[in-house]
């Protein structure tokens, strides 16, 4: 079957990972009480996870009430894309250590706003593709 035939091409989590790593901002589903939300978020990878801040409010809540999160990216130009999925558990860095390390990390901010939280999402599964445009 040649590349005309399968337009779609599933990638390794190594190569997930590799495109991942090459952004910075991302998507992250949450839900809590049966809704589902999903914010935009700037995150940096951290050893086969994904780090980000957040401030009080909407998205932390649900986080505690229900760990279980889908981070999502993707890009997309005149010949290919392709998205980068993980399901996994998100969880609040609490200690000073955990804490101390997070602020080592290279995490941009695209937006003013106070965000003292740091999160860090554990995969449980990480899937990729490639897509051939038309």
């Amino acid at each position: 079957m040649s590349d005309l035939d399968n337009p779609v091409t599933e990638l390794s989590e190594e190569e997930a990972w590799e495109l991942l790593d090459k952004h910075i901002v991302g998507r992250l589903a949450a839900t809590a009480g049966g809704v589902l939300d999903i914010y935009p978020i700037t995150y940096v990878v951290d050893k086969k996870t994904i780090v980000f801040r957040t401030g009080p409010g909407t998205k932390l809540v649900e986080l505690t009430i229900n760990d279980k999160v889908v981070f999502e990216i993707d890009h997309w130009d005149d010949t290919e894309g392709y998205s980068v999925i993980i399901h996994g558990s998100a969880e609040q860095l609490d200690t000073m250590g955990e804490i101390d390390q997070a602020r080592t990390l290279e995490l941009q901010s695209l937006f003013p706003t106070e965000r003292p939280r740091y999160v860090r999402i554990t995969p449980n599964r990480v899937s990729a593709r490639r897509f051939r445009r038309a």
